[in-house]
């Protein structure tokens, strides 16, 4: 639907930055004749977009609480590794990762603030698709733009894998790269966390679906500006 893009796209524009050339639409060279009333017109009709667009996505914590269950169990586990030189103190983390419902386009946005960490969540039973991934190095933030594609089955848990993300090392045009696997001992470990976490599940049906394509690689995007920190930290634009 309409609405739904609308929040995805004004989604995208803040979480990129791209808000900052409408709080700040001047330079260095034009006349600063606009009145603090109008900026504060602007600021305000970008607050409200903000606020509009943060009702359009559901916050899920990683590992669901078996009581507020609504749906089939997801479960699966992200990993980052750095793979170039490391020029930061903070190595990369995934703060978090968004998914989208193909039809009724409903997001859900999964907080995992970690390098490596399972997930499991309750989704329901559909067609989905990844839409970002969210990585933090510290003060620092990125987004990459995803696109693979899963389902969730209905009367079954649906394992959708290891998704390790390898990051080059900040520059120009870094790029991050996906593999989704499962491979035995994933799937020994991913049984292993199922029983730990959630033992009335023993006995469920469990089905293996890989979000596809598999293997791709993304833009990392460097997000501006740095929220809650000196200007010293804002001074990097990858």
């Amino acid at each position: 639907s309409r609405p739904s893009v609308f929040c995805q796209e004004v989604s995208f524009l803040f979480s990129t930055g791209g808000a900052h050339a409408f709080l700040f639409p001047f330079t260095y060279n034009s006349p600063m004749k606009v009145t603090w009333r109008r900026r504060g017109a602007t600021y305000g009709w970008i607050v409200g977009l903000a606020l509009t667009c943060a009702g359009c996505v559901t916050q899920l914590p990683p590992v669901l609480d078996v009581t507020e269950m609504k749906g089939p169990l997801a479960v699966g586990r992200v990993v980052v590794v750095l793979t170039g030189d490391r020029s930061r103190i903070y190595g990369p983390v995934v703060r978090s990762f968004e998914v989208e419902d193909q039809k009724t386009h409903e997001r859900f946005n999964v907080e995992i603030l970690s390098d490596d960490r399972y997930f499991a969540i309750a989704l329901p039973p559909g067609d989905y698709r990844l839409n970002r991934v969210q990585i933090s190095e510290g003060p620092f933030m990125s987004m990459a733009q995803v696109n693979a594609e899963f389902s969730i089955a209905e009367d079954a848990v649906t394992y959708l894998g290891t998704w390790r993300f390898g990051v080059d090392s900040p520059g120009y045009g870094r790029m991050v790269a996906l593999s989704m696997v499962m491979d035995q001992n994933d799937q020994s470990e991913a049984d292993a966390f199922l029983t730990k976490e959630y033992p009335a599940f023993q006995g469920t049906p469990v089905t293996v679906h890989l979000p596809e394509p598999s293997n791709m690689e993304m833009r990392l995007y460097e997000v501006m500006p740095y929220p809650r920190y000196p200007r010293y930290f804002q001074r990097h634009v990858w």
